[in-house]
C-alpha cells in the first residue's frame, strides 16, 4: 500500500507517519520509485503500536523509541528487555522532597522484606520513595501503613500479567507482549483503581445516594 492508504488504514496523518519514519520509530517503506514507497501490514501494526503507546500509555517520542528498541531485541532475555522498557517508561522526579533519603530506605527495606529480586537503583524505587517523602511532607506519612497491602496486590497483578502473556502470545512475541502489557496495563490499572475507589466509597460512605451505582453524581 502507499502512504495515503496506510494513513487511512490507521487514522494517522501522512505528515505524522513521515515524522515517525524520520525519528526511527517506524521503518521506512520499500522504495518502488525515487518518490514512492510501499508499506505493508507490518507498518500498519507498528503504527498502531506507536499510537497506543503514546495515546493510551502517555509516552513521549523518546520513551516510545526506547520501548520499541526493547521490543525489537528478541535475542535478549525477556527479563532484561522488560527492565530496559521499565527504565524508559518510569518518570524521573524533577526535585528531591525533604526526607527523600529516609523514604528511599523505607522502599529498599520493603523490597528486601518481601524478597523481591530488584536492585536499589531501579528507577521505580526512586519513584515510590519520592511519593512517600511527599506524603510525609504534607502530613500523611501514615500512608506507609498500607504499603504491604499495595505490594500484595501488585504481586498478584504482575503474576496475572505474565501468565496472560504466556498463555496468549507466541514465543517470538513474548517480549512485545510483556513490554506493551507493562505500558498499556498501567493505564488499565490506574483507571480500574479509580473505578474501584468509586465503588468502595459508595459502599462505605454513601450507599443509596444518587450516583452511588455509577451515575453522573458519582465522585471522581
Amino acid at each position: 500500500m502507499r502512504i495515503g492508504e496506510l494513513s487511512r488504514a490507521t487514522g494517522v496523518a501522512v505528515p505524522t507517519i513521515k515524522y515517525y519514519v524520520r525519528e526511527g520509530l517506524l521503518p521506512p517503506g520499500r522504495l518502488t520509485s525515487p518518490n514512492q514507497a510501499s508499506y505493508d501490514d507490518t507498518h500498519t501494526r507498528r503504527l498502531r503500536l506507536i499510537r497506543g503507546l503514546m495515546d493510551v500509555g502517555g509516552l513521549s517520542v523518546s520513551a516510545v523509541r526506547e520501548v520499541l528498541a526493547a521490543v525489537d531485541s528478541p535475542e535478549e532475555p525477556v527479563h532484561k528487555v522488560l527492565g530496559a522498557a521499565q527504565h524508559a517508561i518510569t518518570p524521573v522526579s524533577a526535585g528531591e522532597p525533604e526526607g527523600l533519603a529516609e523514604a528511599r530506605g523505607t522502599v529498599i527495606e520493603l523490597v528486601r522484606r518481601r524478597g523481591w529480586r530488584v536492585g536499589p537503583d531501579h528507577p521505580s524505587v526512586e519513584t515510590v520513595a519520592v511519593a512517600l517523602a511527599t506524603f510525609r511532607g504534607i502530613g500523611h506519612g501514615a500512608f506507609e501503613e498500607v504499603l504491604d497491602d499495595y505490594a500484595d496486590a501488585c504481586e498478584q497483578i504482575a503474576a496475572a500479567d505474565l501468565d496472560f502473556v504466556g498463555r496468549h502470545v507466541e514465543v517470538d512475541g513474548i517480549v512485545e507482549g510483556v513490554v506493551v502489557g507493562t505500558v498499556l496495563g498501567d493505564a488499565v490499572l490506574s483507571a480500574m483503581r479509580r473505578l474501584a475507589h468509586v465503588d468502595s466509597s459508595a459502599r462505605r460512605y454513601d450507599e443509596g445516594a444518587p450516583g452511588a451505582s455509577g451515575g453522573p453524581d458519582t465522585p471522581a
